[in-house]
């Protein structure tokens, strides 16, 4: 059977152990020689009763799974069961919460809402490269709304007006490329202003609305303002393609997850950033394996997504 196209297809295909397999395989060693994760030997045989690897290395863990090393490290869940969710998460232009991968995949809520975040911590990519040409910068408050929220958590996270109680976060946008996104702590100048130098090369034609946080800035980058107050567009100067993003992003959280905590929304940027990034000229297979080819080196345990682990959260 050719690569699957639609989800329908993609659960009857990794249905298949063996296709499960040699997708991962594939992922994971190009040159299809299976390595044990933890010393690298190429001396390994596969059980296939046990669906195992035994290496005959000298260390105290000879037999692994396909899954180490992997966000799916340490899960009872199947890799047919991970591929799947991964589908749905890549491919749902507003997201799909962890009951519906819950009900979607017959496991519990609790287990589909872990997997779902180690998902979305594959989903993370980092890039030194700086945008150039033509790039927008804008900002906006993510925040629960009031009415979809219990009346307990209501009173916890509510507790004021307009941006109070909501969390910043900001994005910057290279038109015809890619958008970078992250919560920031405010929107203050020196917060706003390093983020645009992290990620702008200098002397780009740089559009913003009229923040004053933004001031300054025509020293470094030919920087052109627009005011909401008076007009949304003029000319080239706008930043309708971070609108659109953020109706996106909102769309997402208020439609599909409802209300997120402020801990985790860094997580859900990245997934909505994956999917905007690369909504154009890939189809949901296509989307799907890049996405499986960022799983490698990555893990998200249960007391680090939860908070537990103040060791890891320190560091990251």
């Amino acid at each position: 059977m050719e690569n699957p196209k639609t989800l329908q297809e993609a659960i009857i295909y990794f249905a298949d152990f063996e296709n499960c397999r040699r997708f991962v395989i594939d992922l994971r060693w190009s040159d299809g020689k299976v390595r044990c994760p933890y010393c690298g030997s190429e001396k390994v045989s596969y059980l296939e009763n046990a669906k195992l690897y035994k290496c005959y290395g000298d260390h105290p863990k000879p037999k692994f799974s396909l899954k180490v090393g992997t966000i799916m490290e340490d899960s009872a869940l199947g890799v047919d069961k991970w591929l799947a969710a991964m589908w749905l998460i890549v491919n749902c232009k507003n997201g799909i919460s962890s009951c519906e991968i819950a009900r979607d995949l017959g496991i519990t809520q609790k287990s589909a809402w872990h997997m779902a975040h180690r998902i979305r911590y594959a989903l993370h990519h980092g890039s030194i490269e700086k945008f150039s040409g033509e790039v927008e910068a804008d900002e906006t408050f993510i925040g629960g709304k009031a009415r979809n929220m219990h009346l307990s958590k209501r009173q916890r996270r509510i507790t004021g007006t307009g941006g109070k109680d909501k969390t910043a976060v900001m994005g910057i946008l290279e038109r015809g490329g890619e958008v970078r996104t992250v919560v920031v702590g405010s929107r203050r100048k020196h917060v706003l202003q390093a983020e645009v130098k992290k990620h702008v090369e200098a002397g780009t034609a740089l559009y913003t609305d009229a923040l004053l946080s933004y001031d300054g800035l025509a020293s470094e980058y030919a920087h052109q303002v627009i005011d909401h107050a008076t007009q949304y567009v003029d000319g080239r100067v706008h930043t309708n393609g971070l609108e659109n993003f953020w109706s996106l992003l909102k769309r997402g959280i208020s439609g599909t997850y409802v209300s997120v905590e402020p801990f985790h929304l860094f997580r859900y940027l990245d997934e909505q950033t994956f999917r905007y990034n690369n909504r154009k000229d890939m189809n949901d297979f296509d989307r799907f394996k890049l996405a499986a080819s960022q799983i490698v080196g990555k893990r998200l345990t249960w007391n680090q997504v939860t908070g537990k682990d103040t060791d890891w959260l320190s560091t990251n």
